[in-house]
């Protein structure tokens, strides 16, 4: 997860000259907050007017950080419901929309001697701004997001990896997002999605660093093979764009992850529940853990 970007890469060469890290107060890595690989196939379409409630069931694992020169296993599990309302009101000729995710997360970290667990309430989002565009052979969105700092959020000088195992992540940002689906075919049978965002990061209050902005690209391309079915291919892409500053010793290393993998999807008409399931591996990391990610997604209509 992207939480926990940049993992002790600040720290290597000290790690590397003693058997425990050697963190100062402010050296801490911190990350932005969204969680890349949320959306796949067709991320960038929203439904049509009603309310929604979508649960979001990540699984994240990882024993590789590369740069890092000891041991490391992390795993995280974070569930996100998200309340969504897609009103009939128009502006600009989209219907406008509103959302807020609630998420709860557990981590268990440990690197080298080291090792911390949380589960609590980790930043909720708080979205007041969403539009959507359903075209013929087009669907495309755009938002405005905060992300609020209500997550637990233990700054340890002592275990600094207490820190990184926090479900919050103890700063305010501002996330834009913009978006499009293209259904090349009449029927809609074939679509291509890529749905961009950009996270604007705010000082992070106990530790006086801001973390670097981070842009993000989670693209999918699938295939209806059944009614009601559809797979596909997906991918994503995250990069900090700017470094962080502040604090004594921030990181000056810029996060990259890439990832891609399957997913499917299907909508159960007698539930009324559309489901989906993609399984991410990630094949590149700079500055931060390279793992895979399964992401399970319920969506109910009501």
């Amino acid at each position: 997860m992207k939480t926990l970007t940049r993992l002790f890469l600040t720290t290597a060469a000290c790690s590397a000259a003693s058997s425990t890290f050697a963190f100062g107060p402010a050296s801490l890595p911190v990350g932005s907050h969204y969680p890349v690989g949320a959306e796949g196939i067709k991320g960038a379409s929203l439904p049509p007017p009603g309310v929604y409630l979508r649960d979001y069931n990540f699984f994240y694992n990882a024993t590789t950080v590369p740069g890092l020169p000891v041991s490391a296993n992390i795993f995280a599990y974070v569930q996100a419901p998200r309340l969504i309302w897609m009103t009939p009101l128009e502006v600009l000729g989209a219907n406008y929309g509103m959302d807020v995710i609630v998420p709860f997360a557990e981590k268990d970290i440990r690197v080298g001697g080291l090792r911390g667990e949380n589960f609590n309430l980790a930043d909720i989002q708080i979205e007041p701004l969403l539009l959507s565009w359903h075209l013929k052979q087009f669907d495309l969105a755009a938002g405005y997001a905060i992300w609020a700092p209500s997550g637990n959020f233990d700054f340890s000088a002592a275990n600094p990896v207490k820190a990184l195992a926090s479900p919050g992540n103890g700063y305010w940002s501002h996330m834009l997002t913009l978006g499009g689906v293209w259904y090349p075919d009449e029927k809609r049978t074939w679509s291509m999605s890529v749905l961009g965002r950009y996270e604007i990061c705010q000082e992070q209050d106990q530790s006086h660093v801001t973390p670097g902005n981070a842009f993000t690209i989670e693209w999918g391309l699938s295939k209806s093979v059944a009614q009601n079915v559809d797979v596909g291919l997906v991918g994503y892409y995250q990069q900090q764009v700017t470094k962080d500053s502040g604090g004594i010793a921030p990181s000056h290393d810029l996060s990259r992850i890439v990832g891609v993998g399957p997913e499917i999807s299907a909508f159960c008409s007698k539930l009324g529940v559309f489901t989906s399931l993609r399984y991410v591996y990630e094949t590149d990391a700079i500055a931060r853990p390279q793992g895979q990610t399964v992401t399970l997604t319920f969506t109910k209509r009501f």
